[in-house]
């Protein structure tokens, strides 16, 4: 497969590493100063895209290389509020191809399958308050984060006592999502129930970016032969 990458921090360059360990061509990396190469014909060459920038520059890529006939695999969060409906509509309506997800770990995708089965048996508790925390390293702006979104969102629809979710607040109608930015951590999400008489809790923490790394070659080898709008679900049937 032929792939071409768009942002190359650390995650662009393990991603590299890994692609390349599995048998994938790079075809093409676009970072900052090289913009000019969306125009490339060795960009136009490539099977997929895998991005992972930043919120304000995110949906203007994939413009770019939906403009080239490329499909894209992305991790960059903070843009759905602004452009989800305009994505979504490319997605089913005009026949492009995005792979999104908060988080491409496998594990994460586990643990959100744990999520959804928790919340679900919770709702029949009232006893039990729900609350999340998650943490991660210095250099990330946006807050909480997209898996933290990911995560609070399924409980949500499964807990009919909580109608929505939100940072700082005291409202027992809400679901509490806390955030802490600290050294170089890769990601820590915790969700605990909590009554009276005990606490349970569950948690995912990541050791390095690898897991996200390896999530994101794998999201481009299934992205390669399917089409639309496609998440971490669709890869992962549970």
């Amino acid at each position: 497969m032929k792939i071409a990458l768009i942002g190359y921090g650390k995650m662009g360059k393990m991603i590299e590493q890994i692609a390349r360990d599995r048998g994938h061509q790079i075809v093409s990396i676009i970072d900052i100063d090289n913009q000019q190469d969306f125009d490339s014909p060795e960009f136009a060459s490539a099977d997929v895209a895998i991005e992972f920038t930043a919120p304000q520059a995110a949906y203007g890529n994939y413009l770019k290389a939906w403009a080239k006939g490329v499909k894209v695999v992305s991790g960059s969060t903070g843009w759905m509020k602004e452009h989800g409906d305009e994505v979504r509509q490319a997605c089913t309506e005009g026949g492009k191809t995005l792979f999104w997800a908060s988080n491409f770990s496998i594990g994460v995708a586990i643990f959100s399958a744990v999520n959804r089965y928790l919340a679900q048996i919770m709702n029949q508790f009232p006893q039990y308050d729900v609350e999340m925390e998650e943490t991660h390293h210095v250099h990330k702006l946006d807050h909480p984060s997209g898996t933290a979104i990911t995560l609070a969102d399924e409980i949500v629809e499964r807990i009919d006592r909580k109608q929505a979710w939100a940072e700082d607040t005291t409202d027992p109608s809400v679901l509490r999502v806390d955030h802490i930015r600290r050294g170089e951590v890769p990601g820590i999400h915790t969700i605990r129930y909590d009554s009276d008489a005990d606490l349970i809790t569950i948690s995912h923490d990541a050791h390095s970016r690898r897991g996200f790394a390896l999530g994101a070659v794998l999201a481009a080898e299934y992205t390669c032969g399917h089409q639309g709008l496609l998440t971490i679900s669709d890869m992962f049937k549970f």
